[in-house]
C-alpha cells in the first residue's frame, strides 16, 4: 500500500535552491518535504563552482609561483601533480558537503526522500510508492549541460562541467567548445596547470558581458597561452581515447586529446511529468510569472529550472527567499534580475550587477559613465594587480544603474554596488563613504569621486565657492 505523505511544501530537488526553501519552512515549523534523485547539494556543490573555483585556486598557485620574480622572490618553476590537485579538489567537496546533506535536513524536520519525482496530478507527486499531496509545490531541479547538435559528438568521449572533474591526470591539449564564463574559467585553470588549451566560440567570448571588459580577460588568457578562437562554428567532433579531432566549417582541423563542452545549459526537467500539473514548459524551462509561480498556482518553480531566469547559485538563492515570504508570509514578490550580480572567476575576474552600458541604452536610458582604472589605486601597484578597471552606469542625476569591474577580487568588490543598486542609491552615497587605504575598495570610491569632477570647472560653482571664501 502506498505510503501517503501531507506536507504543507513539497520541494523537489535539493540544489541550493530547493535546500534553501526546506531549511527556511523548516525552521518556521512548517512540514516540508524534499525529493532528489541524485547528489544532494546538486551542480553548484558537486559539479560546478565549488569545484570549479577548488581547481582554479590550484591554478593561481602555481601561476603565482611563476610570476614571484616581479616580487624580488626567487622560485623554481612549478611541479604540478594532478591527482594531488585532483584530490584537492575531491577534498573541498567533502568538506561542504555536509551542509547539504539528508542527515542535517531531516536534523531540521525536513522529511528527506531519494527517488525520481513525477506529478500524478495537479496537486500530487509520486515518488515510487510514496505518494504526496503537498498544499504547495517547488520545482527546483536545476539545469543540465547543454550539448550542441554537432555531427559525431554524441560518439563521444567528451566532458561537461559534470564530468571533467573526474580527471585525475592532466590533458595534453584540451579542447574547450564554448567561450563563457564556464569554458574561459577551466581554460584558464587548465592552461596554468599545465595543459595546451584550444576554445573555439561562434559568437563572441563573454558574449553577456560587457564588451570593453570582456577584451581584457581575453587579452589575458591570450597572453597566458590560451588560444581563444572566436566566430568559429564547429561542424564535426570525432572521439577516441587520448585523441579529438575538431572540423570547423571550412574544413580546418583542429587535433587535441580531450574535448570540453561547454555550450551553456538548460533546464533539467525531464520526467517530471509537468503536463499533468497542469504546467507549462519548454527547452528553455518552466514558465513563471514575476512571484516565480507556474501556471498552476499550487506550483512554483525556481532556480535553473524556472525560464528565463539568471542560472546562478545565488540567483537561486534569491528565488528560494522570494518564494518562502510568498508563501508563508503572503508577502507580495517580484523578481527583479537587474538586482543579481555575476562574476566570471578568470584572473583578472570579471564581475557585473544592474545595468550594463548596452543594456541601458537599449532601454532608451539617459546616463553617464565613470571609470577609474586599477593602476591609479596604491593597494593594486603593491600587489602588482593593476589590470582592469571600474565602470559605473548612473542616470543623469547620478542614480546609479549598474556596475562592471574587470580586475583582481571584482566578485568582492562587486557587493557594494549591488547593495547600492537595491537600495536605489545615489553615487553620492558612495562618494561619501571611508575606506580604509590602502585597499582595492577605494577604485570604487575614486569613480564615485570622479562622477562631479566636470561639475568642477563649472563657472557657476567656481563662483559659489569664491563668494563663500568671504566668510572665512
Amino acid at each position: 500500500m502506498a505510503e501517503i505523505l501531507t506536507p504543507d511544501i513539497c520541494v523537489i530537488g535539493a540544489g541550493s535552491a530547493g535546500l534553501s526553501v526546506a531549511a527556511a519552512a523548516a525552521a518556521f515549523g512548517v512540514p516540508v518535504v524534499l525529493i532528489e534523485k541524485n547528489k544532494m547539494g546538486g551542480d553548484g556543490l558537486n559539479t560546478g563552482c565549488v569545484p570549479s573555483k577548488a581547481l582554479l585556486a590550484a591554478a593561481k598557485r602555481a601561476a603565482a609561483i611563476q610570476n614571484s620574480a616581479a616580487f624580488g622572490v626567487a622560485a623554481q618553476f612549478a611541479s604540478v601533480d594532478f591527482a594531488k590537485v585532483h584530490a584537492h579538489v575531491q577534498r573541498t567537496i567533502a568538506a561542504i558537503a555536509p551542509n547539504a546533506s539528508a542527515e542535517r535536513l531531516t536534523g531540521f524536520g525536513v522529511r528527506v526522500i531519494k527517488g525520481h519525482a513525477a506529478f500524478k496530478d495537479r496537486r500530487t507527486v509520486m515518488v515510487g510508492d510514496i505518494e504526496i499531496r503537498a498544499r504547495r509545490f517547488v520545482i527546483a531541479t536545476g539545469s543540465a549541460p547543454a550539448v550542441p547538435p554537432i555531427a559525431g559528438l554524441g560518439d563521444g568521449p567528451y566532458f561537461t562541467n559534470e564530468t571533467i572533474f573526474s580527471l585525475t591526470a592532466l590533458p595534453k591539449h584540451l579542447i574547450v567548445i564554448g567561450a563563457g564564463s564556464t569554458g574561459l574559467e577551466l581554460a584558464q585553470a587548465f592552461r596554468r596547470l599545465g595543459s595546451n588549451v584550444t576554445v573555439l566560440e561562434a559568437a563572441r567570448p563573454l558574449a553577456k558581458d560587457d564588451p570593453e571588459c570582456a577584451a581584457v580577460v581575453v587579452t589575458q588568457l591570450e597572453r597566458e597561452g590560451v588560444v581563444i578562437r572566436s566566430g568559429v562554428k564547429v561542424a564535426a567532433v570525432s572521439c577516441a581515447v587520448c585523441t579529438v579531432k575538431v572540423t570547423l566549417d571550412g574544413g580546418e582541423t583542429i587535433d587535441g586529446t580531450h574535448l570540453l563542452v561547454a555550450a551553456g545549459r538548460k533546464a533539467a526537467t525531464e520526467g517530471l511529468n509537468l503536463e499533468s500539473a497542469g504546467i507549462r514548459h519548454d527547452s528553455t524551462g518552466i514558465a513563471v510569472n514575476k512571484k516565480l509561480k507556474t501556471r498552476n498556482g499550487g506550483v512554483y518553480a525556481i532556480g535553473d529550472a524556472a525560464a528565463g531566469q539568471l542560472q546562478f547559485t545565488h540567483a537561486a538563492n534569491y528565488h528560494a527567499d522570494l518564494v518562502i515570504r510568498n508563501a508563508l508570509f503572503r508577502l507580495p514578490v517580484r523578481v527583479n534580475n537587474d538586482v543579481i550580480p555575476w562574476v566570471t572567476y578568470t584572473d583578472p575576474e570579471l564581475a557585473q550587477t544592474g545595468l550594463s552600458e548596452a543594456e541601458a541604452r537599449k532601454r532608451g536610458l539617459k546616463i553617464r559613465i565613470i571609470r577609474w582604472p586599477y593602476h591609479d589605486n596604491d593597494r593594486a601597484q603593491t600587489e602588482r594587480e593593476t589590470r582592469g578597471h571600474i565602470k559605473v552606469v548612473t542616470n543623469t542625476k547620478g542614480k546609479i544603474l549598474g556596475a562592471t569591474i574587470i580586475g583582481a577580487q571584482a566578485g568582492e568588490l562587486m557587493s557594494m554596488w549591488s547593495l547600492a543598486i537595491a537600495q536605489g542609491l545615489n553615487i553620492r552615497a558612495l562618494a561619501g563613504i571611508v575606506m580604509p587605504y590602502p585597499t582595492l575598495s577605494e577604485i570604487g570610491k575614486r569613480a564615485a569621486i570622479d562622477y562631479f569632477t566636470p561639475s568642477l570647472t563649472s563657472p557657476w560653482v567656481r563662483r559659489i565657492i569664491s563668494w563663500l571664501r568671504i566668510f572665512g
